[in-house]
């Protein structure tokens, strides 16, 4: 016999503080500009840890053929709580460039003085 439980309880997603979708949507669109060599990197001091700067130099030292434009961003909280207790959330966007549809990835995390980007992936 088939047994009869209780169905789950659906999961309810916390919503990602206003603060951090603009920050994620600010430094997601910085990170592109110093690849494209529209901005300078030390503005990017402030928004992600210094391994990740050497990261967006590096990719910056390739040749590009067109500036890139951020299309689309989604920020999705990490972890439990309520909105005001959100202390990390992943990013997620794509951007083109030169007429392609490109991925950009990444987490930030809540700090004292704000928002960072902690981790970053670019495809």
């Amino acid at each position: 016999p088939r047994s009869l439980s209780s169905p789950r309880p659906a999961h309810r997603e916390i919503p990602p503080p206003r603060s951090a979708v603009t920050f994620a949507e600010t430094a997601l669109r910085q990170v592109i500009e110093v690849i494209d060599r529209r901005r300078p990197v030390a503005q990017l001091r402030p928004l992600m840890t210094p391994f990740l700067i050497d990261c967006v130099i590096a990719r910056a030292g390739a040749p590009r053929a067109g500036s890139a434009a951020l299309r689309r961003v989604r920020v999705r909280s990490a972890g439990s709580g309520t909105t005001d207790e959100v202390s990390a959330a992943e990013v997620f966007a794509s951007f083109t460039r030169s007429g392609r549809v490109h991925a950009i990835a990444g987490r930030i995390e809540r700090h004292r003085d704000g928002w960072r980007l902690v981790a970053l992936q670019i495809g």
